[in-house]
């Protein structure tokens, strides 16, 4: 139990800002074992967007209330995620070889594909976290934080890590999962999805679902494999699928 625990605590340490505690160590074998928990730290950072909105909608307009909901979460990660997105989207609109995508994605520096992806992607979740009641909203944000993070893990389950450099940020995971791992993935990732209503439910996981397929076959196609760039791009798309599938409406 201990060390399911230290890897849990290892999974937050890398993929946000938030303290842990002292006696977690840095060992390779702990973020080796630290993706299985990638959702369960979406789940935390997703309470924390919720916690925020809700607080600031007491006082504030819908619109400041949910601006300030997401800068919660971009604080608690570090952009993380949108980073990665960002490189991506530079790297892939970029280069036109392997090599090419590769050495852009790994340039700290934005391009214009990079900053134009994330303002429109920034701007998309907004708008679709503006079209959700209050009560739905506060499920959403929870709810597609965790399985977002959930398809990103997938893609660590059925991709070779295509970096071949051991300095590489993402390399600790570049470990295949195990079959019960991405069940414990999997189990975090989409629990959280039982506060949502029926049928919206089912039009936002299937969103998730495609966008992982396509996400997994472009970057197979692309460059062979994922990096953790590739990681980032497809939790930030994955989460825009997951509300915009909520906002689906086929009754008309």
């Amino acid at each position: 139990m201990r060390n399911e625990l230290a890897y849990f605590f290892a999974a937050l340490r890398f993929f946000t800002r938030l303290p842990v505690p002292a006696w977690v160590g840095h060992s390779p074998e702990q973020l080796n074992h630290a993706a299985r928990y990638f959702p369960l730290v979406g789940v935390l950072v997703g309470a924390i967007g919720a916690g925020v909105t809700l607080a600031s909608s007491l006082a504030l307009p819908a619109s400041l209330a949910v601006i300030l909901g997401m800068a919660a979460t971009l604080l608690a990660t570090g952009a993380f995620h949108e980073d990665g997105f960002a490189d991506t989207c530079d790297g892939c609109g970029g280069g036109w070889d392997k090599a090419q995508v590769l050495t852009i994605m790994k340039d700290s520096r934005i391009g214009s594909y990079g900053a134009i992806g994330v303002a429109l992607l920034l701007l998309a979740k907004w708008n679709a976290l503006m079209e959700m009641d209050r009560d739905v909203l506060v499920a959403a944000l929870v709810a597609g934080h965790a399985a977002s993070r959930f398809a990103s893990t997938t893609l660590i389950f059925a991709l070779d890590y295509v970096r071949e450099d051991a300095t590489a940020k993402s390399k600790p995971l570049a470990t295949r999962m195990s079959g019960v791992a991405l069940a414990v993935a999997a189990l975090f990732g989409l629990a959280p999805a039982l506060l949502l209503p029926l049928p919206e439910i089912g039009y936002a996981l299937a969103a998730v679902a495609l966008v992982t397929l396509a996400a997994a076959r472009y970057f197979r196609r692309r460059i062979g494999g994922y990096t953790g760039d590739c990681l980032g791009a497809t939790q930030q798309v994955a989460e825009l699928a997951f509300y915009l599938g909520l906002l689906c409406d086929f009754s008309s």
